[in-house]
């Protein structure tokens, strides 16, 4: 089965366990032999940020990339309570039935690290290997903040170059080539609204949830302990605040066949399209593979 008219995926929609259809894109045949990849983005990113990733990988396997209630085309939620963290892990799992789809790789960028790994104890039978990419257990709680500080407030643009701008003044060590991969990064922040206007392409009140936990951080080693037994891919950016090196020097203490990759020069977060991320991706996803085949 292949995405009608030759398109590079199929866009499709689940309906969560609260009745919210939940957009994602679906590349590849579901037949195809490789073990089916599952992507989960950042706080505010959407599926648009794996489309090389997954049109690279879709000729051996299938391919999953939600958009998260209130982000992307997914639509937001009212109840604000509905974007912590337990609720989109239960979409993600969720996800997984709906497509019947019973093991997975699951790709987690930032954020979707965290459900990755919560994935490890809720979900434990369903993890054949996880990608992390520039997150860990921890994250300094001052990071974390303003983190959450830019994620809640609309910050509208007039035109999609001032957008670029903005974008590359606040993130200006992302590993981005050109101004078509800036654009594209852009295209996937913001969407045009009927004032006219560019505004982010996702519902500030997604923020609510972690800002109301306060600034104790959670112990999330536990769930990172959950992937003892699973193979873990783990990529930082050589800059990243969120990821520090002490952080995955302790991942690495705690498990250790961790694979890991280090980006010299680059920032939060990595965006899996480097050529030594395709390549570290591949040879994991080729053990993976070899694995299911014994």
């Amino acid at each position: 089965m292949t995405p009608a008219n030759g398109a590079e995926f199929r866009e499709r929609s689940f309906s969560a366990r609260d009745g919210l259809r939940l957009y994602f894109r679906d590349y590849g045949d579901p037949l195809s032999p490789g073990t089916p990849l599952l992507c989960l983005g950042g706080l505010t990113r959407n599926s648009k940020d794996f489309h090389p990733l997954a049109r690279r990988l879709a000729g051996r396997r299938r391919v999953l990339c939600p958009d998260y209630r209130g982000r992307g085309r997914s639509p937001h939620d009212p109840d604000w309570r509905n974007y912590a963290p337990p609720r989109i892990l239960n979409d993600a799992i969720q996800l997984l039935a709906a497509t019947n789809l019973h093991r997975v790789v699951v790709c987690g960028v930032s954020f979707g690290g965290y459900l990755a790994m919560a994935m490890g104890v809720a979900a434990p039978t369903a993890l054949a290997g996880v990608i992390l990419d520039d997150v860990g257990p921890e994250v300094d709680p001052a990071v974390g903040r303003q983190i959450l500080d830019y994620v809640s407030v609309d910050r509208p643009q007039p035109d999609w170059d001032t957008a670029v701008a903005a974008l590359r003044e606040r993130f200006p060590n992302l590993s981005r080539r050109d101004e078509t991969a800036w654009r594209r990064f852009a295209e996937g922040s913001y969407r045009e609204a009927e004032d006219g206007r560019l505004h982010f392409d996702w519902d500030p009140a997604i923020a609510r949830p972690l800002q109301r936990m306060g600034t104790r951080p959670a112990d999330n080693w536990p769930l990172y302990r959950s992937l003892r037994r699973v193979p873990v891919l783990a990529i930082r950016g050589g800059l990243s605040e969120v990821l520090s090196p002490a952080t995955l020097a302790r991942m690495a203490a705690e498990k250790p066949d961790l694979v890991q990759l280090t980006l010299p020069d680059v920032g939060h977060a990595p965006m899996l399209d480097e050529p030594e991320s395709e390549k570290a991706i591949d040879d994991f996803l080729a053990r993976i593979d070899a694995r299911a085949d014994d």
